[in-house]
């Protein structure tokens, strides 16, 4: 499906996009990548690492901006909406400016795509838009349920929207593990909560699960990947063996356990061996075939929480992990 054709990636040149851009080049050999976004550093840093690859573009641009995003989509084939205002303390203080990104954002990226015949198109979503109790859980909660109802002002000829959620990104920048490794000198290490637990995915995972959507999709779908959890003292441990945790309380917006299936989604939500997808309430497409496909439907109250997983990382599999990516923990 990708093959050959031209890829635009919002908020390309975050952590995602330094991973899926070189992953899908080398799998689909498409025309061209477009990587959008607003932070021309950020690109020039990028564009270092594809010099001699003419097949990889940067435009300019921001998801507010309608217009703009028309110009850029001329010819496009397939859209992934990685852009994101996602920082919870930064929404919490900057509440109209999330909003302009994370909702009137997907707005104008689903009215755009729509009127330049983009093919389809996969939005990132997060563990907060499942049961949300902060700002950027509710705005990607609302970001979920616009890509999802694109489907309707498309047509079933028109472009397709479908919606990836994953939980904590692990060594992305920002994230835990960077943070940890950077002040384990210290000798202590700050935990919220001991009783804490989240989720643990690769960039690499997260990519997969993309590629999967794109080929999956009919429209509508919500995928959830499989993956282990951890508990933050456990990580904690295995990054600083001999560190102090001092316990400094849950801040604000904060979860304690991380939730990508709420017992209300069970009654949509099918198993496959790889992911879980939660279908559309909308028009009935949660009762349809196509989108069901050979899935499994799970047991009514089902959640899908990080402290009721049935799969959990060791402690072995993650210094196996960090051995093997300490070069570029939190540099993407």
């Amino acid at each position: 499906m990708l093959s050959n054709s031209t890829i635009l990636i919002t908020g390309g040149t975050g952590s995602f996009g330094n991973t899926f851009v070189p992953m899908t080049l080398a799998k689909y050999n498409p025309k061209k990548i477009i990587i959008l976004s607003r932070d021309e550093m950020k690109q020039w840093d990028m564009a270092k690492k594809f010099v001699c690859d003419d097949r990889v573009r940067f435009f300019i641009g921001d998801v507010r901006d309608k217009e703009r995003l028309y110009r850029a989509l001329d010819g496009v084939d397939y859209v992934v909406h990685a852009a994101a205002t996602k920082i919870v303390p930064t929404a919490e203080y900057n509440p109209f400016e999330c909003v302009k990104t994370n909702v009137n954002g997907a707005m104008n990226l689903i009215d755009a795509c729509i009127d330049k015949g983009v093919k389809g198109v996969v939005a990132l979503s997060t563990d907060k838009a499942s049961s949300p109790i902060n700002l950027y859980g509710a705005t990607k909660l609302a970001s979920d349920k616009l890509f999802v109802a694109g489907n309707s002002y498309s047509g079933e000829h028109g472009t397709k929207f479908s919606v990836v959620r994953y939980g904590n990104v692990m060594g992305s920048r920002g994230s835990v593990i960077p943070f940890f490794m950077s002040i384990k000198d210290s000798g202590v290490l700050p935990i919220t909560d001991d009783r804490m637990t989240r989720f643990m995915i690769s960039l690499e995972h997260a990519v997969d699960l993309v590629w999967h959507a794109f080929d999956d999709m009919v429209g509508g779908e919500i995928y959830v990947k499989k993956i282990p959890s951890m508990k933050m003292t456990d990580l904690a441990r295995v990054v600083a063996p001999e560190a102090k945790q001092e316990i400094i309380g849950i801040r604000p917006g904060e979860k304690l356990h991380e939730q990508m299936i709420s017992a209300e989604d069970a009654y949509y939500t099918y198993e496959y061996p790889e992911h879980f997808k939660i279908l559309p309430t909308i028009n009935q497409w949660a009762t349809c075939a196509k989108r069901i496909k050979d899935g499994k439907k799970v047991p009514e109250g089902f959640v899908y929480a990080s402290d009721n997983n049935t799969e959990w990382m060791k402690d072995e599999d993650l210094q196996a992990w960090i051995e093997a990516n300490r070069e570029k923990i939190g540099s993407i």
